[in-house]
């Protein structure tokens, strides 16, 4: 894949950037939007994006940093998940705080947003403190954001504990959207204010890149990202009025900024030196981009992969309709089909060849890889195993250059396995999943030249497309994805079942 961006530019961009905002105060409460590790999105966008780009800039920072991570106890309570990881939000932060501390980082606490005694949310606090790490809850303020005077009260702020931090930067990340950053680095400024001590607010951005057009798709892509969250990119009126400068945002932070603007002079008594939402961020996105058209292209292929993982979550009830008739509408506006991605028509070629029906229960589930050199290679289910397994098996294959005829695998083995399966464990479907197929591979390599050759070349499906017939089951999801392949599906289910599938 060409490169389009160049991370070694942006880190010094924005390291630069937080440190002359870190220079006007004694404490900088930064608020990081999108991903603090791994930041898929912008790895797909930005081809030559690092995923970890943001804790790697941290770590250059480690003596000056520490970390509040915020969670909504909504968000916990109704278990949402994480999308590129396939897990909760609670056990995201679990896994955020691993990693931060193999980055040397200090990890200050964990603060409980919205917090009124929700079950699950107390059971997860407990979680926290028996393994000393200190939680702290705060509540939802009464006419926020908009009534200025209440929340920068003692009855609204003020209601609230003031988090005791030592270092000059205090980074708030969370695991997505709707986590209450912004309100906890606005309620830590109020106490900060209150006991005399000079403290700003900031914002870590990425996306929308303020200064690339407002319908380029790297925007767009945004959008279409944000689409459950109803986000719309728009001009940024506040900061042309301003400067005379054209720059993009979305319409919360429009939306938000007059509000948070009186809120931060509230608190500090002095006029706010931000005149614009694009004022208050550091956003060194748009120059690292070293290659345009190729940014572009790939902004249009994550476009239509979140057109499909919107399908399938509409199709899960996990979503509305009206979110999915907007991303529909976000696909017309940049001219995009679903075919417009690689592996799709032939995953749907090929199992228009197989014996199938007019029901979803009847669709084979089948699997088309696009390898880097174009080549694309398909798997279907079968009794033996499900269509990510075949197709995998068959990718490699052609990588090594094994003849389709040679097996890879001893069936005497993958007998063994499934008759634990069905036999053993009774488990409602014999078939084996890429899991256990490549464990299998893994045996069968100690004494198999030939299958050690192919199992060398799993590392080479970091890249590859896939996409699905049939919506495949977040076990296969996250295999896909550990491989390093981007995977996305039509949105039916593989049968009829509620809950074997």
């Amino acid at each position: 894949m060409k490169s389009g961006f160049d991370p070694q530019k942006y880190i010094e961009e924005q390291s630069k950037f937080i440190l002359e905002r870190v220079n006007n105060y004694d404490k900088l409460y930064l608020e990081f939007g999108g991903k603090l590790i791994g930041d898929k999105h912008a790895k797909r966008v930005l081809p030559g994006f690092d995923e970890d780009a943001k804790i790697k800039l941290l770590q250059k920072l480690k003596d000056k940093a520490e970390i509040i991570i915020c969670v909504y106890a909504g968000d916990i309570e109704r278990n949402k998940v994480r999308g590129d990881f396939g897990i909760t939000y609670d056990m995201d932060v679990l896994r955020l705080i691993d990693d931060l501390r193999s980055y040397n980082l200090e990890v200050n606490s964990v603060v409980i947003t919205r917090f009124s005694g929700q079950p699950a949310t107390t059971v997860f606090m407990n979680k926290l403190e028996r393994r000393n790490i200190k939680v702290y809850t705060h509540v939802a303020i009464e006419g926020y954001p908009t009534d200025v005077d209440a929340i920068v009260s003692e009855e609204g702020y003020g209601k609230n504990p003031y988090i005791t931090t030592t270092k000059p930067i205090v980074v708030v990340t969370a695991p997505g959207p709707g986590s209450g950053k912004l309100a906890t680095c606005l309620n830590q400024l109020y106490h900060e204010y209150k006991r005399g001590n000079s403290s700003g607010y900031s914002k870590f951005e990425t996306f929308p890149v303020w200064n690339v057009p407002l319908k380029h798709p790297l925007n767009v892509a945004y959008e279409a990202a944000t689409v459950d969250l109803k986000d719309v990119n728009m001009m940024d009126y506040f900061h042309f009025e301003e400067y005379n400068e054209v720059a993009v945002n979305y319409n919360r932070d429009l939306e938000m900024f007059p509000v948070i603007k009186r809120i931060i002079e509230k608190i500090t008594g002095e006029e706010s030196i931000y005149q614009s939402p694009t004022d208050m961020g550091v956003n060194r996105v748009g120059f690292g981009i070293i290659d345009d058209d190729v940014v572009a292209e790939a902004s249009k292929q994550e476009i239509i992969r979140r057109y499909f993982t919107t399908a399938c979550e509409f199709k899960k009830g996990l979503v509305d309709e009206e979110v999915l008739n907007r991303m529909k509408v976000i696909m017309e506006e940049v001219g995009l089909k679903q075919e417009d991605r690689g592996p799709v028509l032939p995953a749907r070629e090929y199992m228009s060849k197989q014996k199938v029906g007019s029901s979803d229960s009847e669709r084979t589930p089948v699997i088309a890889l696009e390898l880097p050199d174009g080549t694309m290679i398909t798997g279907k289910g079968s009794s033996l195993m499900d269509c990510c397994s075949a197709a995998i098996l068959n990718a490699i294959k052609y990588m090594a250059g094994i003849s389709d005829e040679i097996y890879l695998l001893s069936p005497l083995i993958l007998n063994t396995i499934q008759d634990l399966k069905d036999k053993k464990l009774k488990n409602k479907i014999p078939a084996l999943n890429a899991d256990e197929i490549l464990i299998a591979l893994s045996i069968c390599a100690v004494t198999n030249p030939t299958a050690q050759l192919a199992y060398d070349k799993l590392t080479e499906l970091k890249g590859v497309q896939a996409h699905a017939t049939v919506m495949l089951n977040r076990r296969s999801e996250q295999l896909l994805r550990d491989l390093g392949i981007d995977v996305t599906c039509d949105p039916y289910y593989p049968s009829e079942n509620l809950y074997y599938i």
